[in-house]
């Protein structure tokens, strides 16, 4: 069935990020400014389409590819993105991209779509023998945006709700959503000397990599950027990407100022505002880590108790040793 289908290389199509977002399941892992950062960091990035006999769009896949040791490991991130007419035929998509990738059996495929999965999709990769691969990590919390502004402020945790009330009535905290790309490059800079005052003040480490993300974030439209400050001098910056259907709390840095005045708070509660007037279902909490990062927990169950597992990462492997040995692996971390 997938023999009929043509796969065809889009790595330098100019349309790329407007053929992808005119789809349900259109995400920001999918899209050419995260792949433009991915190639930053050492990955090959591809870019492809599946088409039909027709010449009819199936679906798109940005993928990622590296060398580890005698391997090679594959992934895509958010994607494959099914059209509409690929829903029908997610099996015969997944086999295509398979066919395409011409795995080895030293070699390994994952698939992560961080939420914006269909459920033709995962029915697809159950059937081509992927194994999910789920660690406590793999969980976060969602809050419905369907419910009006009062019911979700009435439903949070009282200490949350006067944190909220103490900052909106700060007459010295402003918040404002940047669109200007000199002020978000302004803004960014801001965030990684904060995000690296955080690591070192915390202690942990991330594979986020502030230098080499900062133009691309600074220019992708679908990335919100919401500067928290206090008597015009910044304290907080929150960044969420966005989606028809979902807003996703990103990376987060801020000051000591910003704890005193509840500014993470007002920052969240602007970008629920901001995710309802854009006709968002979802506010996705960005993962919750209770065993290593209680503080953020505790914050972020104040205002929503709606625990999901999210995603799993989907593990292929030709070789069923190296596939299960990868996901026993991925599975403790």
């Amino acid at each position: 069935m997938a023999g009929h289908l043509a796969v065809l290389d889009l790595a330098d199509a100019s349309d790329w990020d407007s053929a992808i977002w005119r789809q349900p399941g259109a995400n920001i892992y999918a899209s050419h400014p995260w792949g433009a950062y991915k190639t930053r960091l050492g990955w090959a990035v591809k870019r492809i389409a599946i088409r039909n006999e027709g010449g009819e769009d199936l679906a798109f896949i940005q993928y990622q590819q590296r060398r580890r040791g005698p391997g090679r490991f594959v992934l895509a991130q958010g994607c494959p993105i099914l059209t509409p007419q690929g829903e029908a035929r997610a099996e015969a998509v997944i086999q295509a991209f398979l066919a395409h990738l011409d795995l080895r059996r030293s070699d390994l495929l994952g698939v992560n779509y961080h939420q914006f999965q269909s459920r033709e999709a995962v029915l697809a990769l159950l059937a081509h023998g992927f194994t999910p691969v789920v660690s406590a990590r793999n969980h976060t919390l969602e809050l419905d945006l369907t419910q009006d502004a009062d019911t979700i402020r009435a439903r949070m945790e009282p200490r949350w709700r006067k944190a909220l009330g103490k900052a909106e009535r700060n007459p010295d905290l402003t918040t404002v959503f940047l669109a200007d790309p000199a002020e978000r490059l302004r803004a960014f800079d801001t965030f990684s000397r904060m995000y690296a005052a955080l690591k070192v003040r915390k202690g942990f480490t991330s594979s986020l990599d502030t230098q080499a993300y900062r133009d691309v974030a600074a220019a992708d439209p679908r990335l919100a950027f919401l500067e928290v400050r206090e008597k015009g001098e910044p304290v907080l910056i929150r960044i969420a990407h966005t989606a028809p259907e979902r807003w996703t709390d990103f990376f987060t840095a801020s000051n000591d100022r910003a704890r005193a005045t509840h500014a993470a708070a007002l920052a969240v509660w602007r970008c629920i505002e901001r995710a309802r007037q854009d006709g968002c279902r979802i506010f996705d909490f960005g993962g919750i880590d209770p065993a290593a990062n209680r503080g953020v927990f505790e914050f972020k169950r104040g205002l929503c108790r709606d625990v999901v597992q999210s995603t799993p990462l989907w593990l292929y492997g030709r070789s069923r040793l190296v596939r299960d040995a990868a996901a026993a692996f991925l599975a403790r971390r």
